[in-house]
């Protein structure tokens, strides 16, 4: 077995000589400051600091040196390769700078430029109220139930068990489209349709539901409503109702009660109640005002001028609608035995629902077509 050649000379390896690794150490120094970009840079370290590049080279070759020489061998090549490696970082360091700098100024954006002509749609706050509603009492397995809006006077007022000498039954109230005759006449029938008026409420389509279907019945009628008011803040000749009917054995105004407290927490939050203020419709028996509790102050703001409420005007409650037992005369005229079958029925204007929920105070908002209105609501769907 041979000794170790201990007289081996590391300059007589080509890669390792002082002047090789000066050489590549300037070249590498020279590449990098000769690169304009952050690619060409890229390409400049894989060829003088990757594993092909020639200081890589030379620190391979120290292992085959012997002991005594690898130290000064070893010391050359680290120098350089940290040189290397130091201006390489200087160098990217600057070009980063000046890319930052060059797309702060390309990429710049001027934000007081008008944006994009076509703009977010939005969908009017009445329809997606209406369908949230038409939500609630679909999943109490309520059925939505349309009806036409040019009405025969017989089932927007005869059936319901409004009398020929009502108020309601005047131009002061009513459009009217067609002479229906005297409506105080005996024996007028569902068939005595020569009477066109623009439907005042949404009541006749609960009319018609009961006529062509058999209880139990639970649908709930939403839709556009006539009346002959003047457009000012508070009201407009055409409006949008939502009004429910329940028909069914042994239905009482604790069905309604129950029925109303869960639409409002589902509409404004849970722990609101409502409560029934007896009051008088044609077409229900006992009937009630409902107000609920105010969903902003809670009832707080009563006999505390320091935080009025303006929403319920600090007295705690909300008038939302009128609603009742249906009356038994409304039930015979629609051919359902009031004897075996009884049931409750609930009505209220969205437009009036939307001004306390949102704060609107001008009704003529809702309905002038000015996108600036319905486009805060955005596109609920």
């Amino acid at each position: 077995m041979s000794a170790p050649n201990k007289s081996y000379d590391p300059v007589e390896v080509e890669a390792l000589k002082p002047e090789r690794i000066d050489a590549a150490r300037d070249d590498a120094l020279a590449a990098f400051a000769a690169a304009e970009s952050l690619d060409a840079l890229r390409e400049a370290k894989i060829a003088h600091t990757g594993d092909r590049s020639p200081l890589a080279l030379a620190n391979r070759e120290i292992g085959a040196l012997p002991p005594h020489a690898k130290a000064d061998a070893g010391r050359r090549v680290g120098q350089a390769r940290g040189a290397v490696g130091k201006a390489l970082a200087a160098r990217q360091a600057e070009l980063e700078a000046e890319r930052d700098e060059r797309v702060l100024v390309e990429e710049a954006v001027d934000v007081t430029l008008p944006y994009g002509r076509r703009p977010a749609g939005a969908r009017h706050p009445l329809t997606t109220l209406s369908e949230r509603v038409e939500d609630i009492f679909v999943a109490m397995g309520y059925e939505v139930a349309e009806g036409p809006e040019a009405e025969a006077d017989w089932f927007n007022f005869d059936a319901l068990n409004i009398g020929p000498d009502h108020p309601t039954r005047t131009t002061h109230d009513t459009f009217f489209i067609a002479d229906g005759g005297d409506p105080g006449r005996e024996g007028r029938t569902p068939g005595d349709e020569a009477g066109l008026v623009l439907r005042t409420h949404t009541s006749p389509v609960q009319i018609r539901t009961m006529l062509t279907r058999r209880p139990p019945l639970y649908v709930i009628c939403p839709g556009r409503v006539y009346r002959t008011d003047e457009l000012d803040a508070t009201h407009t000749p055409v409006f949008n109702q939502v009004e429910l009917l329940a028909v069914d054995e042994g239905l009482t105004m604790a069905d309604l009660k129950g029925t109303l407290d869960h639409m409002v927490q589902e509409l404004f939050g849970s722990g609101l109640t409502t409560r029934l203020r007896p009051n008088y419709f044609p077409f229900t028996e006992p009937s009630a005002e409902m107000d609920m509790v105010c969903f902003r102050c809670r009832g707080a703001s009563v006999g505390d001028p320091d935080h009025p409420c303006r929403t319920c005007s600090s007295e705690g409650w909300i008038e939302l609608g009128g609603c009742g037992v249906v009356n038994p005369r409304v039930l015979v005229a629609c051919g359902i035995d009031p004897d075996r079958y009884s049931g409750f029925a609930f009505g209220f204007g969205l437009e009036r629902l939307l001004m306390f929920r949102h704060n609107i105070v001008d009704m003529r908002d809702m309905i002038e077509g000015d996108v600036r209105f319905t486009r805060p609501f955005g596109m609920e769907i």
